[in-house]
């Protein structure tokens, strides 16, 4: 029987590996637009965001949104929308991203209390919708098609 790993390549699936931070969170590179950043994975977000103070950094062009975001220890804050970006993670790549810019500060300054580096961003389960994601968390490895 092959393992997971093996059934995943098999299937055209790209292998990512993920990197635990001392927070729990598994990190990993992407780019976006061309540009890479540091992104959390974060099945539990369900659009991937970026901190507006990065918009320019990865030429994120946005629109005003009616949405208000919450995550964890923050509720109703005021978001723009950036439709149709690009996003390469190794050798998957995407071209339909929309990606949600709202202040991150709030996760910033935890990853930082624990001495963790900042985030541009998060990838959430829109992505992982997308590259028809799966997770495996025995050895930290990200799998997308």
């Amino acid at each position: 029987m092959p393992s997971l790993r093996e059934f995943l390549l098999s299937k055209d699936y790209c292998r990512i590996r993920l990197f635990p931070t001392v927070t729990n969170h598994l990190e990993m590179k992407a780019k976006i637009n061309g540009v890479e950043g540091s992104f959390i994975l974060d099945t539990g977000a369900s659009s991937s965001c970026i901190d507006f103070s990065y918009a320019e950094k990865f030429n994120l062009r946005s629109e005003d949104s009616e949405v208000l975001a919450a995550g964890a220890g923050a509720t109703d804050m005021i978001t723009k929308l950036s439709r149709k970006n690009s996003i390469q993670i190794q050798k998957w790549k995407y071209h339909r991203l929309d990606i949600v810019l709202f202040d991150l500060t709030h996760v910033n300054t935890a990853l930082e209390n624990h001495n963790v580096a900042q985030v541009h961003g998060i990838l959430g389960a829109d992505l992982l919708n997308q590259g028809k994601g799966i997770i495996d968390y025995q050895y930290n490895c990200l799998y997308l098609k």
